[in-house]
């Protein structure tokens, strides 16, 4: 079926990379893997970071004109040209989405949700449209998707009796990860000559962008736990940008030189490559959703080291693909590298576990075809509420 494709927090095509529009792009391979046409609806952000009330306002009222141009540019299209089915990745209260719901219902095609997530806590806050927006989002839905087992309970009680909620475990297609992993040693040895890495030490590896709030936390949790790591030997590898490059370079400044490489922004091919060419991947994920970069880490073949903090859990298998310690126990962190450090039989057999755990749960097969169900599914659902077809 034709599909229109909207990300309200960050189009696929976004220059920034980020696990966000990672997912976007999966999700897309994924739906043109099933055979599905794929257009991108529309490019608007609606993500609003700062809790600005008159720039949410701004947005809002562009979302209700673009609605309305695309609603008239798609009805003026051939009939076997339009699209059967709209669906929505990520919207939540700082990236509402202000066009599906109303070009479906204008459309009368399925509103299909794909990691939609409500906070009850944000009633009145500095979100407070787009938090007021979402359970209407939500109630207009046909079907959602859940990638996240912490949003089931907060989306699940604003859905219509007839609308349907799907588990979709976050996932990627393994296969360039594998590819990499067979190229290790060339790709080792290339890393070390530029960055002056040396290939006979553990290597651990970050990829994550460099943003304040959770990821600056997460940056700075990490160099505390390896001040207490400086008896050993290991160097590391940082793959990411962003606007505190800076401050994260500072949390670093304790550390001996020669330790670490700044990678900087690298593309997926690279990240794979680096990846594969580590040890262990290191990051305690504070506040992550899940973490994509977790499944690229297991997927290249790593161990992973994090913290049991929100939806990391659900996609790193604590004692077999990986060690999950306390939030914000920065010993109990640094005790966990120590010992996968100081093993490299038990980090090589955690890091194969990983790469199992990987293609076996969160694989591109699955995904397709858990999303090629659902959004048949979705046209029934929608179907029978028009009063065309059996629920």
């Amino acid at each position: 079926m034709r599909v229109a494709f909207y990300a309200p927090m960050k189009a696929p095509d976004h220059p920034v990379p980020s696990g966000d529009r990672r997912m976007a792009r999966q999700l897309i391979a994924a739906l043109e893997h099933a055979g599905h046409r794929v257009e991108l609806a529309c490019r608007l952000r609606s993500y609003d970071g700062r809790g600005d009330t008159a720039r949410q306002a701004r947005l809002r009222a562009i979302g209700g004109r673009l609605a309305e141009r695309l609603t008239a540019r798609m009805e003026r299209r051939p009939s076997d040209t339009r699209p059967d089915l709209w669906l929505t990745y990520h919207a939540y209260h700082k990236a509402p989405d202000w066009l599906g719901p109303r070009l479906s219902q204008a459309l009368g095609i399925p509103y299909v949700l794909a990691e939609a997530a409500y906070a009850p806590k944000q009633a009145g806050g500095r979100w407070a449209a787009g938090h007021a927006a979402m359970p209407e989002t939500v109630a207009a839905a046909d079907l959602v998707f859940a990638l996240s087992a912490r949003d089931v309970g907060c989306v699940s009680p604003l859905m219509r009796p007839s609308a349907e909620l799907r588990r979709l475990v976050p996932f990627l297609d393994p296969a360039p990860y594998s590819e990499a992993r067979a190229n290790r040693e060339a790709v080792r040895h290339a890393l070390a000559a530029i960055h002056g890495l040396d290939p006979a030490q553990p290597w651990l590896a970050v990829a994550a962008m460099m943003r304040t709030g959770d990821k600056l936390a997460s940056y700075r949790l990490l160099a505390r736990s390896l001040e207490l790591l400086a008896d050993r030997p290991w160097q590391m590898a940082v793959v990411g940008g962003g606007p505190a490059a800076a401050e994260v370079k500072a949390a670093f400044s304790t550390i001996g030189k020669g330790r670490i490489a700044w990678l900087g922004e690298r593309d997926t091919a690279d990240v794979a490559d680096v990846l594969a060419a580590a040890d262990l991947y290191v990051w305690p994920g504070v506040n992550e959703a899940y973490g994509i970069a977790y499944l690229e880490a297991q997927a290249a073949g790593l161990p992973v080291v994090a913290m049991a903090t929100a939806g990391v859990p659900e996609v790193v298998a604590d004692g077999r693909s990986g060690r999950l310690v306390p939030l914000d126990d920065c010993g109990a962190f640094a005790g966990a590298i120590a010992r996968l450090l100081d093993d490299p039989d038990e980090r090589r057999a955690v890091g194969a576990a990983a790469a199992r755990h990987v293609a076996t749960v969160h694989g591109f097969a699955r995904a397709v075809a858990t999303l090629d169900d659902g959004l048949r599914r979705a046209r029934i659902i929608h179907a029978a509420r028009a009063g065309d077809g059996p629920s």
